[in-house]
């Protein structure tokens, strides 16, 4: 399969590049589309980069290009999607500037450009020039956890749930306030659109959320999408926006598909005639409209920026040929798309393959089979993925894999800082660095043994009221169970208040010491959770401040302990489970993609529009694309029901509808045991075979061999 580099618009003259020109080293490397992105002069520029198509080394020779054109790094902003993804790309621009001495000499020599996500960098703006709207640069940034539990304060303060009827709980009341924020959308077409079940709900859910915000700003804290609204409140303002602008002369932006319409406004107003904007993704992986994301925003790119050019990367550096075939086919049929055709130079390469099982213990049986042979054959575990729709789809797998000493992580649990015994030891953090934040001063008293939610109340009511001096407790008379610790508890919480800013890891050590005798009477499995706060506590060696410390794990927390410890210490070799969504931005030598059937992909929850079923086609799309060498599509025929152990009742399913015959002509067809006879040999877990006296006979001779 091969092709030329697409270049949708002629953007910009493209500058000659002499022997010596420190501008060369910017550009060694790229392929002509990668080039001319590089290298764009004009105002906006969109640049639609397929999956595999070096969209982050394009955004790093940019950066690197302006830099060496003149451009301080300080003045160029970069904006991303994670903390991780932000220290990536700046680390890859500060290797190829060292890699280059003339082009090392072309730079300010240890200057960085603004980098991270747009809460991150939201946050960083705020505490500069939120004083200039009112907004203390103390301020406290709440996590998803301690944002569900204050809108449960205003949620039982008004007494919503206790009228009879049902009242959407707290986390439903948080997504459907945070898709009103970010969409900028009315309440009643969020509800009516993704929430229709509480449409009656929509005058209490106002006055919900109008507590909501007062709570807020009495506990002088933000949640995520305060920082935004705030962000956006700094740019519109006709004295302080643009100072802010005035920071910047270059932005750019990862990952547009997945902005949102609050960020794409932000970016609109950081530049708003579009001079100096460059936006870099692909429509065809937007996949995250559940919080609030909007592929339009890279759709419709060219409207909001008139005079925008787009350079289109279709030179793919991942798959082979016949992976490209079937995933191009699979984006081809969708209702709405930027036009592009991947392509490889690689040679060679075998139809990925569309496998059918009679049931899921035989989808199962099928998967570890190859699991095992592709390792024996020298692929690495770790090099091979399985990817499904819901968490819940690798359940079965799971079991075996467990069974069969396959060592496996799986991505797309809970996250590390949502357990319970992290967050209770962030909160003793966020209460020194904010003695109003009451969410978190109430998780700290609540682990002290005899002081419940009056007693906490009033306890922070004290402290209130003493102007967030600690000394307001040591005098107080607590009940007798928490006498013994309460004179550590105080004298800890003077510490930290008064503690060096930079002494972050000392700050957590403390909390950590005193923290351990309640953890023991609190929760089990003593021996892990000390490990992940000694994780926590390692990781605070990477911040230079407790403030910087406490707003970046709020606002790109990492997804799992492995985040902070390097790979996992499982075995010499580990497999991968992940969700479809997880797995965006990775990729692996071997793909298996499991229960393609309708109904989980699509998911039978996203169907209900057309907007919805094309997303499940983008999520379906990026799911295959991760596939390096080999795809392997799996359905079962059958779900049987878990109901009883001794029932074989069950459903029949059809292939996703995705699989297209323009698509299954890219594919193998093939079933996973074309050999098996009758029903009997695969059935689901208390699904029986047919009985027989000889079969019973030979279950009792092998129970006693």
């Amino acid at each position: 399969m091969g092709g030329s580099d697409a270049m949708r618009v002629a953007a910009g003259p493209a500058e000659t590049m002499l022997d010596g020109d420190p501008l060369a080293g910017a550009l060694e490397g790229l392929n002509p589309s990668q080039r001319l992105a590089v290298t764009f002069q004009g105002d906006a520029l969109l640049v639609v980069a397929g999956a595999g198509t070096g969209k982050t080394r394009t955004l790093v020779h940019r950066v690197a290009y302006m830099s060496a054109r003149g451009t301080p790094p300080g003045r160029i902003l970069l904006l991303t999607f994670t903390r991780r993804a932000a220290g990536e790309m700046l680390r890859r621009v500060e290797s190829l500037v060292g890699s280059s001495p003339l082009l090392a000499s072309a730079v300010v020599a240890g200057a960085k450009p603004w980098g991270g996500t747009f809460h991150s960098v939201a946050a960083r703006l705020l505490r500069i020039h939120g004083r200039d709207i009112g907004l203390e640069p103390d301020f406290t940034v709440l996590d998803r956890g301690d944002s569900e539990d204050l809108m449960h304060v205003a949620r039982t303060e008004l007494d919503l749930g206790g009228r009879g009827r049902r009242f959407p709980q707290k986390s439903t009341c948080l997504d459907i306030y945070s898709r009103t924020v970010n969409t900028l959308e009315p309440l009643e077409e969020v509800l009516g659109r993704a929430f229709p079940w509480c449409r009656d709900d929509v005058e209490d859910l106002k006055r919900l959320f109008g507590a909501y915000v007062e709570l807020k700003e009495a506990q002088h804290v933000l949640d995520y999408d305060d920082l935004l609204v705030f962000w956006l409140g700094l740019l519109r303002d006709p004295s302080v926006g643009p100072l802010v602008r005035e920071r910047f002369d270059h932005v750019l932006v990862d990952e547009y598909q997945d902005t949102n319409v609050l960020q794409a406004e932000i970016v609109s107003a950081l530049r708003p005639d579009g001079t100096g904007v460059t936006a870099v993704g692909d429509d065809a992986q937007a996949i995250y409209s559940f919080r609030g994301a909007t592929v339009r925003n890279i759709l419709d790119f060219e409207q909001r920026f008139g005079r925008a050019e787009v350079v289109t990367l279709e030179r793919n550096y991942r798959s082979t040929g016949p992976i490209l075939d079937a995933t191009n086919a699979l984006m081809a049929e969708a209702d709405e798309r930027r036009e592009k055709d991947l392509f490889t130079e690689r040679e060679g390469g075998s139809r990925p393959e569309l496998v059918s099982c009679r049931d899921e213990t035989e989808q199962t049986d099928f998967l570890v089979e190859r699991i095992l042979a592709h390792r024996e054959r020298g692929t690495l575990l770790r090099e091979q993925a399985v990817l499904f729709r819901a968490a819940h789809h690798s359940a079965h797998l799971e079991l075996e894999l467990s069974r069969k000493n396959v060592p496996f992580v799986k991505y797309g649990g809970l996250r590390f800082v949502e357990m319970a015994h992290v967050k209770d030891v962030m909160a003793f953090l966020r209460l020194a660095e904010n003695p109003r934040d009451v969410t978190a001063g109430l998780r700290v008293l609540g682990l002290v043994p005899g002081v419940g939610p009056k007693t906490g109340a009033a306890l922070m009511e004290a402290l209130g009221a003493a102007g967030g001096d600690f000394e307001a407790w040591a005098s107080w008379k607590v009940p007798e169970g928490a006498a013994k610790v309460w004179p550590g508890l105080v004298s800890l919480m003077r510490g930290l208040a008064h503690a060096p800013p930079g002494d972050v890891p000392a700050q957590v050590h403390a909390v950590r010491k005193a923290y351990g005798p309640l953890l023991e009477k609190r929760y089990g499995n003593t021996l892990a959770r000390s490990r992940d706060l000694e994780q926590l506590e390692a990781l605070a060696s990477r911040f230079g401040d407790r403030t910087r410390f406490l707003a970046e794990l709020a606002i790109d927390p990492p997804a799992w302990t492995q985040d902070l410890a390097g790979p996992p210490i499982l075995d010499e070799d580990y497999l991968i489970l992940s969700t479809m969504h997880s797995a965006k931005g990775l990729e692996w030598d071997v793909v298996y993609v499991l229960h393609a059937a309708d109904g989980n992909i699509p998911s039978d929850m996203a169907t209900g529009s057309v907007e919805e079923i094309e997303e499940e086609r983008r999520l379906f799309y990026v799911a295959c694309t991760r596939a390096r060498d080999d795809l392997y599509i799996t359905w079962p025929l059958r779900y049987y029901k878990r109901g009883g152990a001794m029932t074989d009742l069950h459903g029949y399913a059809q292939r996703t509808r995705f699989v297209t015959p323009g698509v299954a002509a890219c594919l193998r067809e093939r079933q996973a045991r074309p050999d098996a006879v009758g029903d009997g040999a695969a059935g689901p877990e208390g699904a029986r075979a047919p009985a027989t006296a000889a079969s019973i006979r030979a279950q009792m001779r092998e129970k006693w061999s």
